[in-house]
């Protein structure tokens, strides 16, 4: 206990370093002193500007898309026990992407129709994955089948929309690719009711989540409704990758390898693997996104590329461990 503690402890330092790192670090470079001053009520400086306009709403959005991100695949990783599963592997994610890319082409004004539309595109993508898997009930690997499957189905119409309207693409590019640049506070108001909705249902729901890692009979036997709860905790997962997915875009891997570094450090008792697996969340996006501002300023890569280039490696790695 003493240990999970101080662990949790030192991914809340980690997570606080890293969201002041990103709101200091950018092509014009503000003191960690001067922040403070700043954050404080100072706000007549050329510094602070860029850090109430632009640094601190899009740290915040980053922090918000890790939170939400690393819950939904630690739900995911949990109600189908495969360790392989994220939102973006199983097609959650497309099912969002899909609903968001079409908003984003046919109705480019209705940009607050994004959210409940990527919701409804990942609950459907989830409701046909259920569907699929279902024979005699729900096993989880029939589940992951089925969502790679359906996630395969659904890129290939993302990327027809993209080709049928290529002359309204460009503004897609980013969203596609998932990245950071140009969030601000709108998007935090955005995203901000569904991570706290979500993530207070998650963290109610880590017990439940320790009796399922017991197999579905156990679970059973002690007295959970095993097939309600998992398609509840999948809406859950849902929301929280829909709502990331419509401020940031398809940005992968945060689902897959923040839970597993959690869960590696501090073990897989769902009462402390959910509060770290936020922690990391925050860190490792927050930490991504500065990496992609920094590496070739001025010009800023998507905060997807760099998580594809540190998940990739990870990802072998779990497949190694599994295999």
């Amino acid at each position: 206990m003493k240990k999970r503690i101080a662990l949790l402890l030192l991914f809340a330092a980690l997570a606080a370093f890293a969201m002041l790192l990103s709101t200091a670090k950018g092509s014009v470079d503000i003191p960690f002193g001067e922040i403070l001053t700043i954050l404080s009520g100072a706000r007549d400086t050329a510094h602070a500007q860029i850090l109430w306009n632009i640094r601190l709403p899009r740290t915040i959005v980053a922090a918000l898309v890790g939170i939400n991100l690393a819950l939904s695949g630690a739900i995911l990783q949990a109600i189908l026990r495969n360790p392989l599963a994220d939102p973006h592997i199983i097609g959650i994610s497309s099912g969002a992407g899909l609903a968001g890319i079409f908003i984003m082409l046919m109705m480019p004004g209705a940009a607050w129709l994004i959210t409940p539309a990527a919701f409804g595109g990942a609950m459907l993508a989830a409701l046909l994955i259920y569907i699929l898997a279902w024979r005699d009930g729900i096993r989880p690997t029939r589940i992951i089948l089925a969502g790679v499957a359906v996630s395969a189905f659904l890129g290939a119409g993302i990327s027809a929309m993209m080709i049928l309207y290529s002359d309204r693409v460009h503004s897609a590019l980013m969203w596609m690719v998932g990245g950071l640049s140009a969030r601000s506070w709108p998007h935090v108001e955005m995203l901000l009711p569904y991570t706290v909705a979500a993530g207070l249902c998650a963290l109610l729901a880590a017990q439940r989540l320790n009796i399922l890692q017991l197999g579905d009979d156990m679970a059973r036997g002690i007295g959970l409704a095993v097939e309600r709860t998992r398609i509840l905790l999948t809406a859950v997962a849902a929301l929280l990758a829909a709502s990331a997915v419509s401020v940031v875009g398809l940005l992968g891997f945060v689902g897959l390898i923040v839970p597993h570094a959690a869960r590696l450090m501090i073990g897989s008792d769902y009462r402390f693997l959910l509060p770290a697996a936020m922690l990391l969340g925050i860190a490792v996006v927050t930490l991504s996104d500065t990496a992609a501002r920094l590496m070739f300023s001025p010009l800023e890569l998507p905060v997807g590329i760099i998580m594809a280039v540190v998940g990739a490696p990870f990802f072998l790695y779990l497949l190694r461990r599994q295999l």
